[in-house]
């Protein structure tokens, strides 16, 4: 790569930034760059092959401006459920009628409309809970005809239009996380390059198996969990996955809402334990859609975010349609410094801090932070192959920054979305010398430590060799 820009990070959460009509010039993208987006998405509910190949390239392209590793995430649309068509357009459902959805194209009234799943109609019994327009609408079936149609009282009326979403809160689907149109899409970026696929609507671990098998280790895995049958199976779904997204959208439509907030917890809890990257996501800055600046409320639900231990936190529309890119951008960057400034932030990271892997890789991870702590290190540097020896110091949330050295560029963008990590590509080493003096030169080189202060360094040995992080020492920059 380039020479790198001075440009360092004051802060461990990083920022996932959604690309979209208002965000997808080359400048603009610079402009979000610079002003603290790690990780660029791309919603591939929205968008052509060539839109999507566009913004990759002009990300490619500022990385290459700016000598710094920029992380890509294809987050691919997944089984989205909706309603068919009204012959009107727009219907108003009154509660208490009854309401019909069946399988028929025939454009719908204010009596019924198409429902072209046939699993929902197969799976759904009397009781069955339907949720249509991100939950403003809410149906119960109250007759089922095997495989034709579904009979529902509405329980809360109002509009519906055409195509609106619908969920089953109440019922595991039979189907795939993986649709024809995914497919397609991963046919298409896996080869373009980038670092992680966003696996919407999982509901089991075997979505994530599936999904592993086609990105062939060419980019991490990360499960969005929004779905309940999802945090039911939240155990086996995040050992299968590289890393996490708290989808705080559909779940909040199929969760009531005085469960969200504690589903956000249990899962980054959960994924930190793992040492796997989490991102909490949805809604976070959403009235800077149309203002230039957040309610108070919003700006509490980010550094919430931060306390419960997030490694990045995400702008949807904010930065994908928003009227306020950058300036969405750079109040995420503000507050996150802002709150890991706090004392009770720093407290609150140690005492949540999980047990050591009971493993020689995970005690040399909890062994780096605990010396760089006593003797109070500028870095701990980790050099690594495949991302696993520095996932692994992040895990224990060291009070000092972690520089993430590797040969592999496409390591160095992985770890984009890990807490705490200034991701830096570095030349292949030998020797433990070798390793010391490199670390201690990117350390003064990227202004974390000055001549005569110390770092931390651990890697794995043999070098090169994925999985072991087996060697430690301190080192005073020369």
């Amino acid at each position: 790569m380039p020479a790198r820009i001075p440009l360092r990070r004051h802060r461990r959460t990083k920022i996932v930034a959604t690309l979209g009509p208002a965000s997808s010039s080359p400048e603009m993208i610079e402009r979000l760059y610079r002003a603290g987006a790690d990780v660029f998405r791309l919603n591939f509910s929205h968008g052509s092959h060539e839109d999507h190949a566009a913004r990759i390239a002009a990300i490619r392209a500022v990385e290459g401006k700016v000598g710094r590793p920029i992380a890509i995430l294809a987050d691919v649309q997944g089984p989205k459920l909706r309603v068919g068509k009204f012959g009107a357009g727009r219907v108003q459902l009154a509660p208490g009628r009854r309401f019909r959805l069946d399988l028929s194209p025939t454009p719908g009234d204010v009596q019924r409309v198409q429902l072209p799943h046939p699993e929902i109609i197969a799976a759904a019994r009397i009781g069955t809970t339907l949720l249509l327009d991100d939950g403003k609408l809410r149906l119960r079936v109250v007759r089922q005809v095997e495989g034709d149609h579904l009979e529902t009282e509405v329980v809360v009326g109002g509009p519906l239009s055409d195509r609106k979403g619908v969920n089953v809160p109440d019922v595991a689907l039979p189907i795939p996380a993986l649709t024809e149109k995914d497919r397609a899409d991963l046919a298409f970026v896996l080869p373009l390059g980038v670092e992680y696929i966003g696996l919407s609507f999982v509901q089991r671990a075997e979505d994530v198996e599936e999904a592993k098998a086609i990105a062939a280790g060419r980019a991490w895995i990360m499960v969005k969990m929004e779905k309940p049958q999802a945090v039911e199976n939240m155990d086996a779904i995040l050992a299968a996955a590289d890393c996490v997204m708290v989808a705080r959208g559909d779940l909040g439509v199929e969760l009531p809402p005085e469960e969200v907030p504690l589903v956000q917890k249990r899962l980054v809890r959960a994924a930190r334990a793992l040492g796997k990257p989490v991102v909490v996501a949805t809604q976070m800055l959403e009235s800077m859609i149309s203002a230039p600046a957040p309610t108070r409320a919003e700006a509490s639900d980010v550094a919430t975010a931060v306390f419960d231990g997030a490694d990045a936190v995400m702008l949807s529309a904010e930065t994908a349609a928003g009227q306020y890119p950058v300036e969405a951008v750079t109040m995420m960057d503000r507050i996150l410094a802002r709150t890991e400034q706090d004392p009770g932030w720093r407290a609150q990271t140690d005492a949540q801090r999980p047990e050591p892997e009971h493993n020689s890789a995970g005690a040399i991870a909890a062994a780096a932070a605990q010396v760089a702590r006593t003797i109070s290190a500028q870095a701990i540097a980790t050099f690594t192959s495949t991302a696993s020896t520095t996932l692994r110091v992040a895990r224990e949330r060291p009070a000092c920054p972690i520089l993430g050295l590797t040969s592999r560029l496409a390591s160095a963008r992985r770890l984009g979305v890990v807490w705490g990590v200034h991701p830096l590509v570095v030349q292949d080493i030998h020797s433990m010398t070798e390793m010391v003096a490199r670390a201690s030169r990117a350390a003064q080189q990227e202004g974390f430590a000055r001549h005569g202060e110390e770092i931390v360094v651990t890697a794995g040995v043999p070098f090169g060799t994925p999985g072991t992080t087996n060697a430690l020492r301190v080192a005073a920059v020369k």
